[in-house]
């Protein structure tokens, strides 16, 4: 399994890079919104957010971690944002032998959304 694990990683970096790159990226060359910034839509606000890939996280046994889908306008997306309840600060999952539940064999990162969000990409 861990190279189903690693074949996620990889598939979610391909993601993310393919995201920054996407014709949703807006004409800046540096800071938010800029082109190279991933951007995830947070669907209970409507709302989209630039992100930063900070690490990857090992998996501790806990559910302190928010799932994040391969969907959505941006190619990534999340049930909830900052100030809703249920958000983990950008503590992310991906299930990645997809069985529903987080375990030893899911990716876990560190990923914090940059506010404010904002209507479009």
């Amino acid at each position: 399994m861990n190279t189903l694990k690693s074949l996620t990683a990889i598939a979610l970096a391909s993601v993310i890079a393919l995201t920054a790159s996407n014709v949703y990226a807006k004409e800046r060359t540096k800071g938010r919104g800029a082109a190279g910034m991933p951007v995830i839509y947070v669907t209970s606000q409507h709302l989209y957010y630039d992100t930063i890939v900070l690490k990857d996280l090992p998996y501790n046994g806990t559910e302190n971690f928010q799932r994040l889908e391969m969907a959505g306008p941006t190619g990534l997306q999340t049930e909830f944002g900052p100030t809703d309840t249920g958000y983990f600060g950008g503590r992310w999952w991906v299930d990645a032998n997809p069985n529903g539940y987080m375990d030893e064999e899911d990716v876990y990162f560190l990923c914090p959304l940059l506010g404010p969000g904002r209507n479009e990409p």
